[in-house]
């Protein structure tokens, strides 16, 4: 189960990668970068299929980014998230933070296994400061029906 405390911790890292990047603008992981890059995070991007997207230079693995990162943001499809995890693991990488669509049981039994600090069933967006208005409004609604984390 996340807690506010892992949100909270997950987010005052600096250095995140972002994994799943997509090579098409209008995707959320896309975003993701975007909107984390904007608010003062080093991101990296990782995506196995690309070198670079739209000029910004790309890992294929975890394992390959340049240099250490202090937490990855999962946003694949869930048959690879597991593959993912381990991934992270090897790098050294223990604070992660599934998206909700890329959650499997295998890759959170092995985040549990593993010592692994993980979030999930979670929107980043919601939590990462500032918050847009759509975000801000659905965290306001989460709110309201006590399904916020604590």
């Amino acid at each position: 189960m996340t807690k506010r405390i892992m949100i909270d911790e997950f987010l005052a890292q600096k250095e995140i990668a972002i994994v799943g990047v997509s090579r098409n603008p209008h995707k959320f992981t896309t975003h993701v970068y975007n909107e984390l890059q904007k608010k003062g995070y080093h991101v990296h991007a990782v995506n196995p299929h690309a070198d670079s997207i739209a000029g910004i230079p790309c890992s294929r693995s975890l394992r390959e980014l340049p240099q250490p990162v202090d937490a990855a943001f999962i946003a694949v499809p869930k048959r690879e998230t597991e593959d993912v995890v381990k991934d992270a693991v090897a790098a050294g990488i223990r604070r992660i933070w599934i998206q909700q669509w890329s959650e499997s049981p295998e890759a959170m039994a092995f985040c549990s296994s593993h010592d692994v600090n993980v979030i999930s069933r979670e929107c980043i967006l919601m939590f990462a400061e500032p918050v847009g208005a759509g975000h801000r409004f659905h965290r306001w609604i989460n709110k309201l029906f006590g399904l916020l984390p604590q």
